[in-house]
């Protein structure tokens, strides 16, 4: 299982953003028992994901436009120091953008091998997992998002201790496209409209 070090990051990309959570937590140490938020830019531009869930401590750790094997390369530095009682994963849409010939299959090897490298360490940590959302940018992508979205909920079904959270299907209109008014004008991040959504998808399942 390949997972870097502080030392090694500096060759790695998203350097910058791996290197502020770093300061971020010398200047204030992140409380234990949190809920971890780990993944792309759908967290990162989430800044204010503690106000939609008042009543829970919330560490966020998405960072720039990562990839499944970003969060697992950092996996030392982004997830295990924390010691949190819950973790949320959003994670999966730009291996298929960085990639355009991988298979939905491709992408459940590699978020079977965070889990893996994930449960090794917190046995008994809840791990919740929130399905590829349908963007109106990657529209051509979303075959494949649907797909690998299903197969990492049957995953997930045999598994302990884990939620698929479905937000694909409550982020499309009734005739199967993007609700674009969900999004702000990159037509791939969420605004406001968009992550309330999340939060009345996210909230149930958050641990007390």
């Amino acid at each position: 299982m390949f997972v870097v070090s502080f030392a090694t990051v500096q060759a790695q990309p998203f350097v910058n953003e791996i290197a502020a959570f770093k300061r971020q937590d010398s200047i204030s140490v992140p409380p234990k028992n949190a809920i971890l938020f780990v993944g792309s830019s759908s967290f990162t531009k989430w800044t204010d994901v503690q106000d939609y869930f008042p009543n829970h401590k919330i560490i966020n750790r998405g960072f720039g436009g990562s990839s499944l094997l970003d969060v697992i390369c950092y996996a030392n530095i982004i997830i295990f120091p924390y010691q949190p009682k819950q973790i949320i994963i959003y994670c999966g849409e730009n291996d298929f953008a960085e990639n355009n010939n991988l298979y939905p299959s491709q992408v459940l090897e590699r978020f079977k091998q965070l889990f893996s490298l994930i449960r090794h360490r917190y046995e008994k940590v809840p791990i919740a997992y929130i399905s590829m959302k349908p963007s109106p940018n990657r529209r051509n992508l979303m075959p494949k998002f649907n797909v690998a979205n299903v197969m990492i909920k049957e995953f997930l079904k045999n598994e302990k201790r884990t939620i698929f959270i479905d937000v694909y299907h409550a982020m499309l209109k009734e005739d199967g496209t993007p609700a674009e008014d969900l999004f702000i004008e990159d037509k791939l991040h969420m605004n406001e409209k968009g992550y309330v959504v999340w939060q009345k998808l996210i909230k149930p399942v958050l641990k007390k």
